[in-house]
């Protein structure tokens, strides 16, 4: 079945150009060209256009009538496995191809930062990859463990480079020998009649549900994990010595706790700052390996 999004294929109007169109060609965000015609497929999708302007605001306030429940309910409440199951069971039934495969990448990519960053570390730290080949694998509690690495890794790097008495600095040779194109494929994602619901649709859905099955610890965990995307970008561009892609990332201060209330929206977010950074790598992976000097922007490849 041809999933080729719309604007691609039809003719360009000059009276009325596609939004979707113009964003595809734009090369302001390092995207490779099947992801960025996936994310935009699905941000283009009904589903987002008409479904999500409904879900969002009853998905928040079902957040704030879980909060209030869970006042009366132990603090170690909590059903990981079952909620894993669960979100499976939505992903595979109910979520567009484009979101299950962007949804499964993330996990590769975001492993591969981490595995960068702990490599090329002056205080190298090993990390926990993450890895589901499909989405079955998530019912090993992977969005959990997830946040959970995030967290460990932040404080298990900086424990190192406090111990050896170090800060994190350029690398002098970056060892990208980690960062490669993950296995999940897009045309092996569940194409079923009702696979309709775009990425941040089910999101939105998804977090009251990840609030009421989980402890507050680890929901709010979740939730503020997102803000370490400066961290993680930081981290990587002290080691690349190229703070100006730091633009890219915009998920707030990680001081600043954020209401949880905006969790389902910054966690696209999220997904999209990683892409972009592992794209970035790839790209300079690319030029280490082809001798060719960092610094020519003209000359990168497009993806």
């Amino acid at each position: 079945m041809d999933r080729t999004p719309d604007f691609l294929t039809q003719a360009h109007d000059e009276r009325d150009p596609s939004p979707w169109l113009a964003l595809y060609l734009d090369q302001s965000t390092p995207l490779p060209d099947d992801v960025k015609a996936a994310w935009l497929a699905d941000s283009s999708s009904a589903s987002r256009q008409y479904l999500l302007p409904f879900l969002r605001p009853i998905a928040r306030l079902t957040i704030i009538l879980i909060q209030i429940v869970k006042v009366f309910v132990p603090r170690n409440w909590s059903h990981s496995m079952l909620l894993h199951r669960l979100l499976a069971w939505g992903l595979k039934r109910f979520v567009s191809p484009e979101a299950n495969w962007l949804i499964l990448r993330h996990f590769h990519l975001g492993s591969q930062v981490l595995a960068f960053i702990g490599r090329n570390s002056p205080a190298p730290v090993a990390t926990s990859p993450l890895e589901p080949a499909d989405i079955d694998a998530l019912k090993d509690e992977m969005f959990l463990k997830h946040d959970l690495n995030l967290f460990n890794f932040v404080i298990r790097l900086n424990k190192a480079l406090r111990d050896k008495g170090v800060a994190l600095c350029k690398a002098e040779q970056a060892d990208f020998s980690m960062i490669r194109e993950p296995g999940p494929r897009l045309e092996d994602m569940p194409r079923g009649k009702l696979n309709f619901l775009d990425l941040q649709s089910a999101i939105e859905l998804f977090t009251p549900l990840y609030q009421l099955m989980l402890t507050d610890n680890d929901f709010w965990r979740a939730a503020n994990s997102l803000q370490l995307d400066e961290t993680i970008g930081i981290y990587a561009a002290t080691i690349l010595a190229a703070p100006e892609h730091l633009i890219l990332v915009n998920n707030k201060h990680p001081l600043v706790p954020l209401s949880t209330l905006r969790a389902g929206h910054r966690l696209v977010i999220h997904g999209l700052s990683t892409e972009m950074l592992h794209s970035l790598l790839q790209r300079m992976q690319a030029a280490q390996e082809t001798g060719a000097p960092e610094t020519s922007p003209c000359e990168q490849p497009l993806a």
